[in-house]
């Protein structure tokens, strides 16, 4: 039996379904797994080779828009599953959802299978009143609702994004979906970690890990910085992530201006996460939607209290007051204020931090999310 995963990006595979795969391959299965631009990962490709799965390099381009390039995609991914005949077939992200589901009915793949991990620019403003699509939404979510119609089963993150597509007939509500707590976390690779202090008190120490995208809430993390610096100048702001292609992404200027300004300290992009989060006391991340957000899981899996929105997908990893807070979508007073309570109390930090390491043991088990995939994939 064979089972395909397409995704977007070579570097997510082992790091966000690195265990699913794993999963999957140890109950049996031939892996595969189709994406993009794998010449520039010498390493991985020799990593996934010594696991023995097979790779494909697809031509994909993760967030253009034009129709060639994206038949290209299609085409591809049509040819190698009519080659290989895989049994199971699972996209992640837009592309490989869309593309990788229609090539698969087309192939005549048996089972196929959906994951969305978050909606991003396709969906941006979804939520909001008076949304109007743009015609490039409008296009991405008719292709969207043709392609899920060919699945068998669709996973989402969180039950907010599972009713946005209900709700707007991009799925149907008698369609077989399945929430799961998002890609989980190997607890054994993310240890509780001690805070850096300062006169025996915890540092407040401020970290956002995002893609440097407004969506993310950079600007507002930013703002929001300037706020807390003014007042409590011993707080420090940590900042990790690359400088992205997306519409929505943060500009070099803006950033630059930022660093001048000594808001924070900027990590840049980084292969490994768990050195700036030892660093910090305090997760945030003002997201303005997500699927279910792996940094923050991360974060609270090495014990550190979390400050994020009360968005979709975010919400679902604080309980509010108990293992952080909760501020409103693009507020950064509110923001700023949730900071000032682990400044002025810094005994919230350890206390919501050992809340925050509970939660993930108890809810996001990565072994445990993998399990409920693999029962509703008839796999198990």
């Amino acid at each position: 039996m064979k089972f395909l995963i397409i995704a977007s990006h070579p570097v997510s595979i082992v790091k966000f379904r690195g265990e699913l795969i794993k999963a999957i391959n140890n109950s049996g299965y031939e892996i595969h797994i189709a994406a993009p631009e794998f010449e520039q990962y010498p390493a991985l490709l020799e990593q996934l080779s010594l696991l023995g799965y097979t790779v494909h390099n697809i031509p994909m381009q993760r967030t253009g828009t034009n129709p060639a390039v994206d038949a290209k995609t299609f085409l591809a991914l049509y040819r190698l599953m009519k080659a290989i005949k895989p049994d199971y077939m699972l996209g992640y992200t837009i592309k490989p959802v869309i593309y990788g589901l229609l090539a698969a009915k087309m192939a005549r793949v048996p089972h196929r299978f959906a994951l969305i991990t978050g909606l991003g620019y396709a969906f941006q403003g979804a939520d909001e009143q008076g949304y109007k699509k743009s015609n490039i939404q409008k296009i991405m979510h008719k292709l969207y609702s043709v392609a899920l119609a060919s699945t068998h089963k669709v996973f989402f993150q969180n039950p907010d994004d599972e009713a946005l597509f209900k709700s707007m007939s991009i799925i149907q509500p008698t369609a077989s979906s399945t929430i799961v707590n998002g890609s989980g976390v190997d607890l054994s690779e993310y240890s509780v970690q001690p805070f850096p202090v300062s006169d025996d008190k915890p540092l407040p120490k401020f970290l956002l890990i995002a893609r440097l995208l407004g969506d993310k809430g950079v600007r507002e993390y930013a703002q929001a910085a300037r706020l807390i610096k003014a007042k409590y100048p011993q707080a420090q702001f940590d900042l990790v992530g690359p400088i992205d292609s997306n519409p929505s992404a943060i500009s070099q200027n803006e950033l630059d201006s930022w660093l001048e300004e000594e808001l924070f300290n900027y990590w840049g992009k980084v292969r490994d996460v768990r050195p700036a989060i030892a660093a910090s006391s305090i997760y945030v991340l003002p997201s303005y939607r997500e699927g279910t957000p792996r940094t923050v899981l991360e974060a609270m899996a090495m014990g550190r209290p979390i400050i994020t929105t009360d968005a979709p997908g975010c919400r679902e990893t604080v309980i509010n007051g108990y293992n952080g807070y909760l501020v409103p979508v693009k507020t950064v007073n509110e923001l700023a204020a949730a900071m000032e309570r682990y400044i002025v109390t810094p005994q919230l930090i350890v206390q919501m931090g050992a809340a925050s390491r509970q939660l993930v043991e108890d809810k996001f088990d990565v072994h445990a999310v993998n399990r409920t995939m693999l029962k509703e994939m008839d796999i198990l």
